[in-house]
């Protein structure tokens, strides 16, 4: 058991899992059985958080070095020449995304299915509106895009649609754009983003039978491992990425790797997974080509190594608790 948690581990710092990426509730055929909190504070689970916290203090430290290698740095000086064209990459990659959407009758992910002429018009506003060269155009889309997101929400409950809340993050950089709040917005997208990952994560360890179910209708390889000691496992690597992005520790490396991951899920799940996650590999791309040029991370704020260290760490294990915690009290 102890090594083949080695080498997961090893796998797991490299290639998330592609489960990992795959939205549980669009894919499940089984319905959610809430878990005992007993059942997941594990020893295990305990285990894997203290781990993980170790893993990332290391982390913060080890993944600027991996710039300094050549071939690194001058992929990294012609990725800095594409940073002009990042917000036009999110408007018209959101547009696109739009397209896939519609197309397939859903809105914003493919649960949430297109019912009413007027939400089909809407999507479509929304799309042209992108597709209009102007900053003007860019906010109009924006503000639909706002409405349509808040009718969902009223619908489907506040606590649903934080799996979704990256798309205030993006709705909120296509309202800034050409303002003076312009450069806040892309540290919002880092935020927004990052948070979605980990919220989502959380789902795995309240609800692991959906997980469960996927894994076994889908035959996604689980490396040997239970199923239900792999869900844990994924549901970590998910986490960690998402606080990567929060902490600023995600440099291009490792979003070049998360986006391959992405793409290939769509060999297990399918043109759903191309819907559902296209808009966050806009996202991703966006990530590749800005690094974090524009985002002034949590982790800047202490100057010497251990300080970076210890403030990684704790605090990957205090966002950790907080949000299985609120998770739990209201799923």
């Amino acid at each position: 058991m102890k090594r083949k948690l080695t080498w997961l581990i090893v796998i797991a710092g490299l290639i998330p899992p592609m489960i990992a990426q795959a939205h549980v509730k669009w894919f499940a055929s089984v319905e959610p059985e809430k878990v005992n909190i007993e059942e997941i504070l594990s020893p295990f689970f305990i285990t894997i958080s203290v781990l993980c916290a170790v893993i990332l203090a290391v982390l913060s430290q080890v993944m600027g070095r991996v710039m300094d290698i050549p071939f690194a740095s001058k992929i990294d000086l012609k990725l800095d020449s594409f940073r002009k064209y990042s917000r036009q990459l999110l408007k018209y990659g959101t547009a696109v995304s739009f397209i896939l959407q519609v197309s397939y009758g859903t809105m914003f992910a493919p649960e949430f299915t297109i019912h009413n002429t007027w939400q089909r018009v809407v999507m479509w506003i929304i799309i042209i509106f992108l597709l209009i060269p102007h900053h003007i155009a860019t906010k109009i889309a924006a503000l639909f895009m706002l409405g349509l997101f808040i009718q969902i929400w009223s619908d489907s409950g506040w606590f649903h649609m934080l799996d979704y809340g990256f798309y205030l993050a993006i709705i909120g950089v296509l309202l800034v754009g050409k303002t003076r709040f312009e450069t806040v917005g892309f540290p919002f997208l880092y935020l927004g983003t990052g948070l979605s990952l980990c919220w989502v994560a959380v789902e795995k360890w309240v609800y692991p039978t959906m997980t469960i179910d996927i894994i076994h209708h889908h035959h996604v390889p689980t490396f040997g491992f239970e199923a239900g000691i792999f869900v844990v496992l994924s549901a970590f690597i998910e986490f960690v990425v998402g606080y990567l992005l929060v902490v600023g520790i995600l440099n291009r490396v490792l979003a070049v790797v998360v986006t391959i991951l992405f793409i290939l899920t769509t060999m297990i799940f399918g043109y759903t997974e191309v819907v559902g996650h296209a808009m966050i590999h806009i996202v991703l791309l966006i990530f590749i080509i800005e690094g974090v040029s524009f985002y002034h991370p949590p982790i800047k704020i202490h100057k010497t190594r251990m300080d970076q260290m210890i403030f990684v760490s704790l605090n990957f294990l205090f966002v950790l608790s907080t949000f299985l915690l609120i998770y739990y009290r209201f799923a």
